[in-house]
């Protein structure tokens, strides 16, 4: 495989990247107010007309910034044409298949991956946001779920709600991020398909690295040993969770962000908030070389 495979891109929408090695730059600021944290499903599919104009032929891992821009997610993977089917493996804290009437959103674009025809099966791994519980059940897009192509792998979440509805087999619950990694480890042993793997650093707990959303309680080498235990390769890589600071122009967003309680950021902290992040970036990007040679 050629060094320009395993060249990150960075998507700089935010400036929230540190230097990362042999690294391509794209200068995005221009989108920032349209799709950061949501976007017409027009604005989503130019932004993927842009990407398929501006990206090369090979490339690795791609960081998209905040964790505001996960949604980014689904024209990336969307794009990519394998000869078989592959699996998407998510690292987020929230399960992302939140219902969003106004488009798509960094906590809706799982559900419209799991329509791919490329993808057989999504898994987002390390949740312990209640927007799995019981309160917000309704709020989840329950098709995905049913027809078995997503599962969500949970941590200390009273998921009971799910076996009610017919839906146990799409929720795997822990108690501890531990027995979690043990047993997605355990599952991949027969899995035969590659897989694409996106990663929001809100999955880690604040220990590991602060980001602009509330926080799961997965450590280092927890996403080190998830990441390993992809043996049959990783076809492509997303990174996002870089903590930024943004105020909307557009009073709309501003309400979206502000019903979503996002925190606010210590602008204070945020150099070594960064700095934090970088050494993490650097430690997941030589994981994944490794799946992906």
């Amino acid at each position: 495989m050629s060094n320009l495979a395993h060249r990150p891109v960075v998507l700089d929408i935010d400036h929230s990247v540190g230097p990362l090695p042999n690294r391509l730059v794209l200068p995005l600021e221009h989108w920032q107010e349209s799709i950061r944290f949501g976007c017409s499903l027009a604005a989503i599919r130019r932004f993927g007309a842009m990407l398929d104009e501006l990206l090369p032929a090979d490339y690795g891992t791609v960081f998209t910034g905040s964790g505001d821009f996960h949604h980014l997610s689904w024209p990336l993977i969307a794009r990519l044409q394998a000869q078989a089917p592959f699996q998407v493996v998510v690292l987020d804290n929230h399960p992302d298949n939140m219902r969003f009437p106004f488009g798509v959103h960094c906590g809706s674009w799982v559900r419209r991956v799991a329509t791919l025809p490329q993808v057989s099966h999504v898994h987002v791994l390390g949740i312990t946001s209640s927007d799995i519980g019981a309160g917000h059940a309704w709020e989840n897009y329950l098709t995905p779920l049913r027809r078995g192509r997503l599962s969500y792998w949970s941590i200390g979440v009273d998921t009971g709600w799910s076996r009610r509805l017919g839906l146990a087999q799409a929720f795997r619950s822990f108690d501890t991020p531990a027995a979690m990694v043990d047993a997605f480890v355990e599952s991949q042993r027969t899995q035969v398909t590659p897989s694409y793997l996106s990663i929001d650093k809100d999955v880690f707990a604040p220990v590991v690295a602060h980001t602009n959303w509330d926080q799961g309680r997965l450590l280092t080498d927890h996403a080190l040993e998830l990441i390993g235990s992809l043996r049959h390769g990783l076809i492509g890589s997303d990174i996002n969770g870089e903590v930024s600071h943004y105020r909307y122009r557009s009073w709309w967003k501003r309400r979206l962000s502000a019903l979503d309680a996002q925190p606010d950021i210590d602008t204070a902290r945020l150099n070594d908030w960064q700095a934090q992040q970088h050494a993490l970036n650097l430690q997941l990007l030589a994981a994944v070389a490794r799946r992906s040679g």
